[in-house]
């Protein structure tokens, strides 16, 4: 198993791949991290939207923030976050049209801290600046009364274990899958942590406001496949590994991660981390409480507007067909 986190452990600058469809303008979707196999679902809804004419290309960025920087400089389309921070910040018109997955995740560190209280002074490894794993740590932060030490950032669940079974970090946030694999695998040395219920999201596709209106149709092909996707595979989350494509970025990934898909995405579907409608205006309020709880947003959750923050119209286009 250390062999497969190792083969994934590398975090590249940036690679870009290019997809050819008819009939379509190619779209450039900004990925935080190289494609894994956390990403296999993204990537069907993506073959699925290219059966339908829309042509796209892909970015992996090292970092979420420059994902984010690469869209709200017109550089990229479409990217993966949930940059609350920023929108309100740049007060840009950037919002966001679909929720990837939500905020479940579990803090896990070596044997020698037990509670949350434990890890207060201690350095913990995150996913990103400012990212879903981030606000998790600062709520733990503002709820237990501690201050974690030094901050590293190393994107995506797998690499972390990784660092964890090579004794390069104590403490980490995972998600559910590979908190799972961590402690079947070395259970003898590592705990995880008892964790508070958080509804809000953590990846989510969000882009330029006037680019989404001037390409309506592209990107309601696009909302249209993950909604389809993510809706299958609540009732057959075996689905993924079946169409992902084996000449694609997935399908090129080590043999053994793709054998675990299958469990992968039953464990993830099973654990509430998709919402099959997209998340919309629910994910939404649950984001302005969980953000502004987590210091990336300020104001009163209450009187927020989340419309500000996303923009519904291709979502609801799915929902109706």
């Amino acid at each position: 198993m250390n062999a497969i986190f190792a083969k994934l452990a590398a975090v590249a600058v940036a690679t870009t791949m290019t997809i050819s469809a008819a009939q379509a303008q190619t779209i450039r979707i900004a990925l935080a991290e190289q494609p894994s196999d956390e990403m296999a679902a993204f990537f069907v809804a993506l073959d699925r939207a290219k059966a339908n004419g829309l042509d796209y290309e892909w970015t992996a960025f090292a970092e979420e923030e420059l994902a984010i920087q690469a869209v709200l400089s017109g550089d990229m389309d479409i990217a993966f976050g949930t940059p609350y921070a920023a929108m309100q910040r740049s007060k840009a018109p950037v919002r966001i049209i679909f929720q990837l997955s939500k905020l479940v995740f579990f803090p896990v560190t070596t044997k020698e801290f037990n509670t949350l209280k434990d890890l207060d002074g201690q350095p913990i490894m995150l996913h990103s600046r400012g990212g879903g794993t981030d606000s998790i740590a600062n709520v733990i932060e503002a709820k237990e009364g501690i201050t974690f030490g030094e901050r590293s950032y190393v994107p995506g669940s797998g690499n972390r274990v990784a660092a964890m079974l090579a004794g390069q970090a104590k403490a980490t946030i995972l998600d559910l899958s590979n908190r799972n694999k961590i402690i079947e695998e070395a259970g003898d040395r590592f705990n995880s942590l008892p964790m508070f219920e958080v509804k809000a999201s953590d990846e989510a596709l969000f882009a330029n406001l006037d680019w989404i209106q001037e390409n309506e149709e592209a990107v309601n092909i696009f909302v249209k496949a993950l909604h389809s996707t993510w809706s299958d595979m609540a009732k057959d989350p075996t689905i993924i590994r079946r169409e992902t494509n084996p000449d694609g970025p997935i399908g090129q990934l080590p043999a053994e991660v793709l054998d675990e898909l299958d469990d992968f995405y039953t464990e993830a579907v099973a654990g509430g981390l998709y919402d099959p409608n997209g998340g919309g205006r629910e994910a939404a309020r649950a984001d302005m409480e969980w953000y502004v709880e987590a210091g990336q947003l300020e104001g009163d959750p209450a009187t927020l507007n989340i419309e500000d923050f996303w923009y519904f119209a291709p979502l609801d286009a799915a929902m109706q067909q």
